[in-house]
């Protein structure tokens, strides 16, 4: 299945709920497996980033229907890449 990286910002209000109701943050997971993605990974960064997740997906169209429904709440903000698992790349440039 399709890994990606999910680099996610708090906006205030999202750091605010978190701050109030940390478990917050596996509930939005849960979510994301009701999108059918399954969070493989996830991280708490410091920088410009608040959070990476490294998921899985079955294609774009379902990682872009959930950033969208997760992100029109207006307490994170989410930008995901497409990953390539390191020995497939590889193979493809021999």
């Amino acid at each position: 299945m399709p890994k990606y990286v999910m680099l996610t910002r708090l906006t205030d209000e999202g750091a605010k709920t978190i701050m109030e109701n940390p478990e917050r943050i596996r509930e939005v997971d849960r979510e994301m497996e009701a999108f059918g993605l399954k969070v493989l990974y996830q991280f708490a960064v410091l920088g410009e980033y608040d959070f990476v997740n490294v998921i899985e997906a079955p294609d774009n169209l379902a990682v872009a229907k959930a950033s969208i429904a997760l992100g029109r709440r207006g307490t994170l903000r989410i930008e995901t890449l497409p990953a390539i698992e390191l020995d497939q790349f590889v193979a493809q440039l021999k």
